[in-house]
């Protein structure tokens, strides 16, 4: 009884805390990769105790760079310094919905001077998945505007048309903006009526913004699972595509001279782990803000190298 209650929160507008999200990625552990992050779990007042130890930094966005559509205090002058220094500096975001170019106009306004070359989003790596297949009609969870660019694909969108529902070959999960419980209702049942493949361009199950933490595609695809069978393929962080498309970018540097920064222990701890980089989980801002994060490192097994309130 417990498990369906949680299930039924899995539609609602807001996440409750801390407590709740992690919870929701603790149930889910069997889909993502075996843990592998054993840290230190070191203490370091900010990422400027760590720049002579590492070459490249793995930076995810929210929780790290930017809170919501704010940037975090500090943070731009912090990449700004790396970047002075040499030091390679790329973003790995779990963000579907729009391409690498219109994700840069925003980066500037923060403050940010990344390069489309410093941008790997799980997007990217759905694209490259997607060059495989052969043509098929496909549907997507994603916010209205959302671009076809770069995805070499067309699709209808999963609105309250039930024609889409029905007649789509395969399913995206992009963006969960104006998701509901009525089209989660719906494409539940498209998949027990009709199972097809469901592709999840956004694997994080909450992100942080200003007023709290909003529900994203990777919660409802696993919902999805649990309820139809129909197990979803994800791409993005903690899963390997896009690790190994930042190790293609930054070429011959050994993994011991790479961090991953990031806010969330399933995602940017366990995936940099797993790829073989050392980890800094940042507390301040995103999914641990507000809270002790020992119990849950010691609850989950994911312990990063190190940890800092902020960069």
């Amino acid at each position: 009884m417990a498990r369906e209650s949680a299930r039924r929160d899995y539609l609602g507008a807001l996440m409750k805390d801390t407590a709740w999200a992690f919870a929701q990625y603790e149930n889910v552990r069997a889909r993502l990769p075996a843990s592998q992050a054993r840290g230190a779990c070191e203490r370091v007042p900010n990422l400027g105790a760590l720049v002579d130890e590492f070459d490249v930094f793995l930076f995810d966005a929210y929780g790290v760079l930017n809170v919501g559509n704010t940037p975090i205090a500090g943070a731009p002058a912090r990449v700004a310094a790396l970047q002075d220094m040499g030091k390679r500096c790329l973003v790995l975001t779990n963000g579907a919905s729009f391409p690498t170019s219109n994700r840069l106009p925003t980066y500037r306004k923060y403050g940010y001077d990344f390069t489309a070359e410093n941008v790997i989003s799980s997007r990217d790596a759905l694209a490259a998945h997607l060059a495989t297949l052969p043509a098929a009609s496909w549907a997507a969870m994603v916010p209205q505007g959302a671009s076809f660019e770069g995805l070499g694909i067309r699709f209808d969108l999963l609105e309250d048309a039930p024609a889409p529902y029905a007649g789509a070959e395969g399913f995206l999960l992009l963006g969960s903006q104006i998701w509901n419980d009525d089209r989660q209702a719906r494409l539940m049942l498209a998949l027990q009526q009709n199972p097809r493949p469901v592709l999840v361009g956004n694997p994080d199950l909450v992100a942080p913004y200003e007023h709290g933490f909003n529900l994203q595609p990777g919660i409802y695809a696993h919902w999805l699972a649990d309820e139809t069978g129909v197990e979803p393929r994800f791409f993005g962080k903690p899963f390997s595509g896009m690790f190994s498309e930042a190790k293609r970018r930054f070429g011959a540097v050994p993994s011991s001279r790479v961090l991953m920064i990031g806010d969330t222990l399933h995602t940017d701890i366990l995936g940099g782990a797993a790829a073989g980089f050392k980890t800094l989980l940042i507390e301040d801002h995103g999914m641990f803000r507000g809270a002790d994060v020992k119990p849950y490192i010691v609850q989950s097994g994911i312990a990063p190298d190190y940890i800092a309130p902020t960069i």
